[in-house]
């Protein structure tokens, strides 16, 4: 049996646990999310359709909820990468915030080597 060790935080490199042990860990982050929520690795996306007030709703509801697993299981969510990108015609353009905090909005987003960008209003 290997001995105990002090670790700061993380997972040894090469580790064949470690990516398991993660997936479980935020395996429960969509719970209860109304949106489209995609995850890769350490990435979050949150989509959703604002074409009504009730999909604005939604999404805050959703980026809530998402505030609220990353304080009770102690993650912070990167809140200089944390961006809102209005993509369709007709976009209403809706403000969204993290807590007491306002998301910025975005022209463009690069995503796995494309470029998606903000639609003209």
């Amino acid at each position: 049996m290997s001995k105990w060790r002090s670790a700061m935080s993380g997972v040894p490199q090469g580790s064949i646990s470690g990516p398991a042990l993660f997936n479980i860990f935020v395996g429960n982050r969509d719970s209860g999310i109304e949106c489209t929520l995609s995850k890769f690795a350490n990435d979050t996306k949150l989509c959703g359709v604002v074409n009504t007030l009730e999909g604005k709703d939604a999404i805050q509801r959703d980026l809530d909820r998402l505030e609220w697993w990353a304080r009770v299981n102690r993650v912070k969510f990167n809140k200089a990468k944390c961006k809102v990108l209005h993509v369709g015609q007709g976009n209403p353009q809706h403000n969204y915030s993290r807590g007491r905090e306002w998301i910025e909005s975005s022209l463009a987003k690069k995503d796995l080597g494309v470029w998606l960008m903000r639609s003209s209003a």
